[in-house]
């Protein structure tokens, strides 16, 4: 069967519009969504909901499961009583164009104490049932991110890593365990909490999308966090040494990002272990992204046929070596599990794997197997080859296009790096005289392309230059800051948008 054809925009939270420092799961996510129906618009995807690690990544949380505390939206924390109104006053040092991490996190976090403090002071009834209720549906991971956290709050506790706790934590000890949930209850109340709130707002904000029929594409990252509350309580599913530290770490050999190739510094997974327990863990993580989102962005899908491993002790990922990965047996687990493939409407797969990077035929006949869509990105098209896999014209249907993601430059700021005899074959290829809107050029040829899904970063819509880069993959500073403001928003980009959409058989 044909899949329906579908459009929508690339916009994690953070970057939207806001009083408090960043993007938020408030008023202007709401109001993102009405700007997405009236646009034509039925898919908004995102990026990676957990809270950020090193380098303010996204894709190096602490957990895989729990939320990003700094997503909590803090006038409705205001409306249930917790905060005044002086309370989320927002200070002079928040900024409105780029997200300053080392002003908004104290803030925000500062908020978050206080609204926790008072919620368990003297909260209403059915607060805390609801509180309650919420702990108890999510215990399977929520107690060990609690006390994960706790501990990592601690005094003096900055900067270190869960493999520097006394022994009997880091073994996880049960005695251990128990003193220290009794000695930090408090603290684990209040990362509780703030998971609550984080559960409650965004339900409350898919719900808002779904019923103006705009569905949430998630992305889940394949491998997670060394400091994480995962690797912690689960040490046994991870590649570690006898001191708990990673024996060897994940990336990808040097590719179009970089020619030292990338050393993202994540363990990697001990696969025969996952397999004893017919991939337990994995189920349960892929079930909590289902239940957030709708669809979901499998990022790194490549290594699950096999993934670059690298010593641990390598300063770049060049010294790297490909292991196999766990190929079908994962999939055919999950699926089984969670039901993924039932078959009932031509666009029923959840499941978007993200195939870029070295793709081998084994990678290729995985993905199809297991039916997943896979990805092509615009701008890795125009190398003069006429069988360059990212054409336009050589998409399949079952196929997401995008101008470019999150790890990519702006359409316009990739333009204008281009030499001027790549530059040449692009404006041949799109039939266009000249260059004064590339990224709307490139957004047409994305809409236009046979490909199910086209979706665009929110930078394109605007026609940012290279300013508006959400991430500089290999690098460790400045990334994941861009935000933009509704002055930058005209009536005619929807209007546009939703135009591309009827033209293209992509309206609701």
């Amino acid at each position: 069967m044909t899949p329906l054809r579908r459009s929508g925009i690339l916009l994690h939270p953070t970057s939207l519009p806001g009083p408090h420092g960043s993007g938020d799961l408030g008023p202007a996510a709401r109001h993102f969504v009405d700007w997405l129906a009236v646009s034509g618009q039925t898919l908004w995807q995102i990026l990676p909901l957990g809270g950020i690690g090193p380098g303010n990544s996204p894709y190096m949380s602490p957990s895989a499961f729990a939320g990003n505390e700094l997503l909590i939206e803090l006038t409705q924390l205001r409306d249930a009583g917790w905060l005044a109104d002086a309370d989320i006053r927002p200070p002079a040092s928040l900024r409105d164009e780029r997200v300053d991490y080392g002003a908004v996190q104290p803030f925000r976090m500062s908020r978050l104490r206080l609204a926790a403090g008072r919620f368990f002071a003297d909260a209403r009834a059915d607060a805390r049932r609801d509180f309650l209720a919420f702990c108890a549906e999510e215990n399977g991971w929520l107690d060990d991110y609690a006390l994960f956290m706790a501990l990592a709050s601690r005094p003096g506790a900055a900067g270190k890593v869960w493999q520097e706790l006394p022994a009997g934590l880091v073994r996880r000890k049960e005695q251990a365990l128990r003193e220290a949930a009794r000695a930090l209850a408090g603290e684990c109340d209040f990362w509780k909490f703030c998971q609550w709130r984080f559960d409650r707002q965004w339900a409350a904000l898919k719900k808002y999308a779904n019923d103006r029929g705009v569905r949430i594409v998630g992305d889940i990252p394949i491998f997670v966090s060394a400091h994480s509350a995962d690797v912690w309580a689960h040490q046994r599913l991870f590649d570690l040494d006898a001191r708990g530290y990673p024996r060897a770490v994940a990336g990808v050999p040097p590719d179009y990002f970089s020619v030292t190739g990338q050393r993202w510094g994540n363990p990697l997974y001990q696969w025969e272990e996952h397999e004893k327990d017919a991939y337990l863990w994995w189920t349960q993580r892929m079930r909590r992204m289902l239940k957030l989102c709708d669809i979901v962005r499998i990022d790194h899908f490549r290594g699950f046929e096999s993934y670059w491993e690298i010593p641990a002790e390598a300063p770049t990922a060049v010294e790297g070596q490909w292991r196999k990965g766990p190929g079908l047996a994962l999939f055919t687990a999950m699926g089984k599990a969670l039901e993924l493939s039932s078959g009932k409407e031509p666009d029923d797969c959840r499941i978007i794997a993200e195939d870029l990077g070295i793709i081998t035929p084994e990678v290729r006949a995985l993905r199809q197997t297991v039916g997943f869509p896979g990805m092509r990105i615009l701008q890795f098209a125009f190398d003069g080859q006429s069988d360059n896999l990212y054409l336009p014209h050589n998409c399949e249907a079952r196929t997401v296009v995008y101008t470019g993601t999150h790890d990519n430059d702006t359409t316009r700021g990739w333009w204008e790096s281009l030499p001027e005899a790549r530059r040449d074959y692009v404006r041949r290829y799109l039939r266009i005289e000249g260059a004064t809107s590339i990224a709307w050029d490139m957004i047409h040829a994305a809409s236009a392309s046979v490909a199910a899904v086209s979706i665009v970063p929110m930078q394109d819509v605007l026609e940012l230059d290279a300013t508006g880069r959400m991430n500089r993959p290999g690098v460790t500073e400045g990334n994941w800051e861009w935000r933009f403001t509704w002055d930058q928003v005209a009536p005619w980009h929807a209007e546009r948008l939703a135009e591309l959409a009827r033209l293209h058989g992509r309206s609701k």
